[in-house]
């Protein structure tokens, strides 16, 4: 009688492991980045290489990753939500009036701010799927809404709060702030929930073939719009996080943030195109955002240089980007 023959070799199939090596590639890559931006600006200033100067950028980086985390999400279902800097702006004005205005206790009025920033996000998200618009034309019209919004609210003037939420930018071990750790905390979290859980593997599945979702049982449209919600949550605590360490809620705050938190989800990677991200990798782009900033201001660069200079940043990583993901295809 023959011997069976040999089963056949499985087919070849991009495994787990070569997956995280591809991650690990992407992590070290960043690192890599942010060491030479270090190294860079630490030979251009004596003042640059400091406890102070780290300090200091990690105490000015809550605000700005914490709504980068809510993008790197609506980027990867292929959206993006343009709102967040005045939904910010919005939340900081509703907790001043409350506080200032209205009488309410400072645990109220962050509730209200947070509660804010959920209401515009679930919005945005609403209107772009009831009607299957697209989100870039939706927040938009969000982003000069919501900012009238704060405007009617402070009566377009500064809202001094003092330190009634001051907690927020208090100094803990080493300097670092209650809102650092809070940051941090939210990133840890969020990567888990993108990579670990049902709902982050149904929000890549949404980016990378939203037919495909379908067509296996699952409704995208609730999950944009809780995406979009999150953003929004975030976007409110966001504006906590700048009241506290400004003690005042500005009508014009977070003008143009959006966009510097759209160039730090994606120097980190995440895909415009939508189906690929990682929040740990917007991480690292929040700080290399941080460090750029803070080094072309310590080298006295001028402000039109800086955007500049930030510009092409911003290009070069979408160019290697574009260029990994051809060559990770062929």
């Amino acid at each position: 009688m023959n011997a069976p023959a040999p089963s056949a070799a499985p087919a070849a199939t991009p495994s787990a492991a070569s997956a995280w090596r591809s991650q690990l590639g992407t992590y070290l890559g960043l690192m890599a980045v942010l060491a030479g931006m270090v190294a860079l600006f630490s030979s251009l200033s004596e003042y640059f290489w400091s406890a102070e100067t780290f300090i200091t950028i990690a105490n000015e980086i809550p605000a700005l990753a914490v709504m980068a985390v809510g993008m790197t999400f609506v980027l990867i279902i292929a959206g993006i939500d343009l709102s967040v800097g005045s939904v910010m702006a919005l939340a900081a004005a509703t907790s001043a009036a409350a506080i200032l205005q209205w009488g309410w206790t400072v645990p109220a009025a962050a509730a209200l701010a947070l509660a804010t920033g959920l209401v515009c996000g679930t919005i945005t998200g609403a209107i772009s799927v009831a009607w299957r618009l697209p989100s870039f034309i939706v927040s938009l019209g969000m982003l000069e809404a919501v900012r009238g919004s704060a405007y009617v609210v402070t009566d377009s003037r500064t809202q001094y709060v003092g330190d009634a939420i001051s907690w927020l930018s208090a100094p803990l071990v080493g300097g670092i702030s209650v809102a650092f750790v809070i940051a941090f905390v939210l990133v840890i979290v969020a990567q888990l929930v993108l990579s670990r859980t049902v709902f982050g593997r149904c929000v890549v599945g949404i980016g990378t073939n939203e037919e495909a979702m379908r067509l296996a049982g699952v409704d995208p449209r609730p999950i944009r719009v809780i995406v979009f919600a999150m953003t929004g949550l975030l976007a409110g605590l966001a504006g906590l996080m700048q009241s506290a360490r400004l003690e005042a809620a500005d009508p014009n705050a977070g003008t143009g943030m959006e966009l510097q938190v759209i160039a730090a989800v994606v120097i980190g990677g995440t895909s415009l195109m939508g189906g690929r991200g990682s929040v740990i990798n917007t991480a690292f782009g929040v700080l290399i955002i941080a460090v750029l900033e803070a080094g072309l201001a310590q080298v006295g660069a001028s402000e039109p240089s800086k955007r500049i200079i930030t510009g092409f940043v911003i290009v070069a990583a979408v160019i290697v980007d574009t260029l990994r993901q051809r060559r990770a295809a062929h």
